[in-house]
């Protein structure tokens, strides 16, 4: 082969090759965006069906706060006897009742948000303890002495309350 021959055959080469690059460049670049266009479109519907999962499990948390603060619960649990630590039991019952009705709602909630609502539920206990500790002597007293505690500063579950409407809005 002569110098001209191997000129020639590498002349017919080059435009082969740029145009083979050039092919395989967009074919690549085209293969990476239908896989971003999935990928983005699973995720949409992924969001589409567990975003009314999530918001229902938030509801659901925000009524159990509801349900535990201080001033409903003692309204809706009235004492069926006279005696204090009965009364004391049957809050604390209730609440734990209330708490693993909901247990499964955690799967669909923040870990700092579960925490939250965990500690609104052990500072609510806390505090009808810390009611029965005192000198009271019967379930009536110490359902109002359960109240007047709560009078004066806001309850736990308020403040998990709030912290679960902020998250809710972080979905949007």
């Amino acid at each position: 082969m002569s110098g001209e021959q191997i000129f020639q055959l590498f002349a017919y080469l080059l435009p082969a090759v740029v145009t083979g690059a050039v092919a395989f460049y967009f074919f690549r670049l085209h293969t990476n965006n239908e896989e971003g266009r999935r990928r983005y479109l699973l995720h949409k519907d992924s969001l589409q069906n567990t975003l009314p999962i999530r918001l229902q499990a938030y509801e659901r948390m925000a009524l159990f706060l509801e349900r535990i603060s201080i001033p409903s619960l003692v309204v809706r649990v009235a004492p069926k006897s006279t005696n204090k630590n009965d009364y004391e039991n049957l809050l604390i019952k209730t609440i734990e009742k209330e708490f693993e009705h909901n247990l499964s709602q955690q799967i669909y909630l923040s870990d700092d948000c579960w925490n939250i609502i965990k500690a609104a539920k052990s500072a609510t206990i806390q505090m009808i303890r810390k009611a029965a500790i005192s000198e009271t002597d019967s379930a009536d007293k110490l359902r109002e002495d359960v109240l007047n505690q709560t009078m004066d500063k806001q309850s736990p579950s308020a403040t998990a309350l709030s912290f679960v409407k902020k998250e809710i809005g972080g979905l949007w």
